[in-house]
């Protein structure tokens, strides 16, 4: 039944996105991310804070979501200085929240530790898309990092369920194996190269990303260990539950986080 649910979830949203993708322009693109960037770092601060004894701050909240919008209207104007200089400034509110918290708390630092790791693991991570669209040919390389992705994940749940025996992180995450991952290695790659062959038609250019699709399922990987590793940290099975079948908008999006800077670094040093 679950697994019913994650197509049927799926199967409703791709149309949308799709749409978004190729008939929206950059400012569509950047609405959506800055929509799924608010929900995944509310869905995080829930997360890594699931085991303290008091509640986020509402400053923590308030800057988080702030910095995060800011961060993408940044990367639609295609400002790197701009962006560095968000990012200084959300620094300066956590000194001056540090400030202001210190005497009533002295592991303040903690909280400001976790909400800046948050803002460059979530909003600074999906602002890149914006940037990779405005690359020759992103749209098309958006879609194809969302497939080969999404066959990453397909192929590691499918051969770990039919041919998984060895644990790969046990103590993170105990139902994936070995097996699973090197299965959705292979599934990217090979579906990496078929569908750049397709948008692109330059067979030498798709032989390019296997090497790249690899990385992806990789980095992918890693992520969705990540936020494993969080949940499990806080007794959380969830980051939430809006999306029937999936959970919360960060399970869906855990192992897009860190290949989105793997494919812009790649389209910018290698392709």
């Amino acid at each position: 039944m679950q697994q019913i649910k994650r197509w049927i979830t799926a199967l409703i949203l791709i149309p949308i996105l799709l749409w978004i993708l190729i008939k929206g322009n950059t400012a569509c693109l950047a609405a959506l991310v800055s929509i799924v960037s608010i929900f995944a770092l509310e869905e995080y601060l829930k997360i890594i804070f699931g085991n303290g004894d008091k509640p986020v701050p509402t400053a923590i909240k308030i800057i988080s979501h702030t910095v995060s919008t800011a961060l993408i209207i940044t990367a639609c104007l295609g400002s790197w200085e701009i962006l560095f200089l968000i990012l200084a400034i959300n620094l300066l509110g956590l000194a001056v929240f540090v400030l202001f918290g210190f005497a009533n708390n002295h592991t303040v630092f903690n909280i400001i530790a976790k909400q800046a790791l948050g803002v460059i693991y979530i909003p600074v991570s999906l602002s890149l898309l914006i940037f990779i669209k405005e690359i020759d040919g992103g749209t098309f390389w958006i879609i194809w990092l969302l497939i080969v992705v999404f066959a990453n994940d397909t192929g590691a749940f499918y051969f770990g369920t039919f041919f998984g025996k060895h644990a790969l992180s046990p103590n993170i995450s105990p139902n994936k194996t070995i097996e699973g991952s090197l299965g959705g290695m292979a599934a990217s790659m090979v579906t990496g190269f078929i569908f750049c062959q397709f948008f692109f038609n330059d067979m030498s250019l798709a032989f390019l990303t296997i090497p790249a699709s690899f990385l992806l399922a990789i980095f992918g990987q890693i992520g969705d260990l990540f936020e494993s590793a969080m949940k499990r940290a806080s007794n959380i099975k969830d980051s939430g539950r809006i999306l029937p079948g999936h959970g919360g908008i960060l399970d869906r999006i855990d192992g897009l986080l860190l290949a989105i800077p793997v494919l812009y670094v790649y389209q910018v040093f290698i392709l």
